[in-house]
């Protein structure tokens, strides 16, 4: 069985994250576009912008980003009808408990801490996308 790819928006101003979480994803073998938006601004461009209306199966986003911080773009995915089941992972450096809160409030699916140690980072993102992008059942 053809396994469908997949597109995730990843949501990274940092390139050092950018490039590890991408190679985290091609060594998942899971077949899937990764998109990158380096700013709040960028992703929210391309989440309405277009006006195509074909959305990423999954949204991987950052917090501390610079033009739209994460959690302003989080709350505008939820706030439009097309986007509200989005799954959105708050994939962050952050372990405040403030963002934590606030992330899960604003409708966030998941809330993973960047892990500093290499091997475990990209343990993680595999993990992530195997769930969201192959086991997980999401709204068509």
């Amino acid at each position: 069985m053809a396994i469908e790819p997949k597109t995730i928006l990843l949501v990274e101003d940092n390139a050092d994250d950018e490039q590890l979480t991408l190679r985290a994803m091609r060594q998942s073998e899971i077949p899937n576009m990764i998109r990158v938006a380096r700013d709040g601004a960028e992703a929210i461009d391309f989440l309405f912008g277009d006006g195509s209306g074909r959305l990423p199966d999954l949204v991987l986003l950052d917090l501390k980003l610079p033009k739209i911080s994460g959690l302003e773009v989080l709350q505008r995915i939820r706030a439009e009808d097309k986007s509200r089941s989005l799954p959105v992972v708050i994939l962050t450096s952050s372990d405040e408990e403030r963002d934590i809160v606030k992330s899960y409030d604003l409708g966030a699916n998941s809330y993973i801490r960047k892990p500093v140690d290499f091997d475990e980072f990209i343990d993680a993102v595999r993990q992530l996308g195997l769930y969201w992008l192959m086991m997980n059942r999401s709204r068509t």
